[in-house]
């Protein structure tokens, strides 16, 4: 008996924000931004942040909620996510859930484990290691820990390095032992997703490094420089080490020149898609309305336009007891 709620997970590059915009100007829905960098307030370029223009077709919802110096957490977006979703089904609007932050969407469906809280202190001298040793060598530190957490893990996947470390320091057990979830809040929408994933990698490659030349040229280093400029900013900073801004930083530092900023934001955004792309593999395999839908075909639009409209529907039926084959029930 409950209101319906779209999902459309995805790889960077795939074309979220298209097809959300698309069923936007079609069904009555609010976008929920699922996306950890998109909540920071003045990181608009290298975050692809809709403009002005896409955000007036339709209600936008946790964008620019918080400033680079500050932290969000998977259990403060799923919070609010709820909070949102209720919200919207109450004015009789379809909330619809865009983004390629994986995490917060397992967290929202799967609930989120109890592990021990930041310990700032400890962060400190996890991160002040780092700046000497490296991250490979804290990474080598956690798999004489953690081994399990460390195979995971690139070497220089600084944020959940970081994280694995005060886990097992401050907890005493294990990332797998730490991370046992607990059933997630339950949700005021029936959810159905819709998936995009490239039928061939490489051509996802190449739209990647089409963007981030976009993204070069559009101002991201000047971006960067300003937000460094109005913050007290560290490369630490979650937002910071978002991808493009952690190359950006290390370009005005002086540690990469021109070439090499492109092509390390280039090689780490693909990593990025790399890893989104192995969640929604497990989530395929484990979430019953999960619908995919191939990113590269032209048409991509319109088939995720006509998969929303059959289980939307579905919904419809579920709850009425219609016959989904008949009517248009939009």
């Amino acid at each position: 008996m409950l209101p319906p709620a779209l999902l459309i997970p995805g790889p960077t590059a795939s074309g979220k924000t298209a097809c959300a915009l698309a069923l936007a100007r079609e069904l009555p829905v609010e976008i929920i931004s699922v996306d950890s960098a998109l909540v920071y307030r003045e990181m608009d370029i290298g975050t692809a942040k809709p403009d002005a223009t896409e955000r007036a077709v339709c209600p936008h919802h946790l964008i620019d909620l918080i400033s680079p110096e500050e932290r969000y957490s998977a259990a403060r977006f799923c919070s609010d996510a709820r909070q949102l979703m209720a919200e919207i089904s109450a004015r009789g609007r379809i909330p619809l859930l865009v983004g390629g932050t994986m995490l917060y969407f397992k967290a929202l469906r799967e609930g989120l484990a109890e592990l021990p809280h930041a310990d700032a202190t400890l962060r400190a001298t996890i991160d002040q290691r780092a700046r000497i040793e490296g991250w490979p060598a804290l990474h080598a530190a956690l798999a004489r820990l953690d081994p399990a957490a460390a195979a995971r893990l690139a070497p220089n996947d600084a944020q959940r390095i970081q994280r694995a470390l005060e886990i097992n320091l401050v907890g005493g057990k294990p990332l797998a032992e730490a991370q046992a979830r607990h059933p997630a809040h339950p949700l005021p929408c029936r959810l159905i997703t819709v998936a995009l994933a490239p039928s061939e990698r490489s051509v996802l490659h190449t739209r990647i490094a089409a963007r981030f030349d976009q993204m070069l040229a559009a101002g991201l280093v000047d971006e960067v420089a300003g937000l460094r400029q109005r913050w007290r900013l560290n490369p630490d900073l979650p937002s910071m080490r978002a991808v493009g801004y952690r190359q950006a930083w290390a370009y005005l530092d002086g540690a990469l020149d021109g070439a090499a900023l492109r092509e390390t934001g280039i090689a780490a955004t693909r990593q990025l898609a790399k890893r989104q792309l192995t969640w929604q593999r497990q989530f395929r395999e484990q979430w019953p309305d999960w619908a995919e839908i191939d990113c590269l075909r032209p048409d991509v639009v319109d088939a995720v336009r006509a998969v929303v409209q059959e289980q939307l529907a579905r919904s419809l039926a579920h709850v009425t007891g219609a016959n989904p084959s008949t009517g248009n029930h939009f």
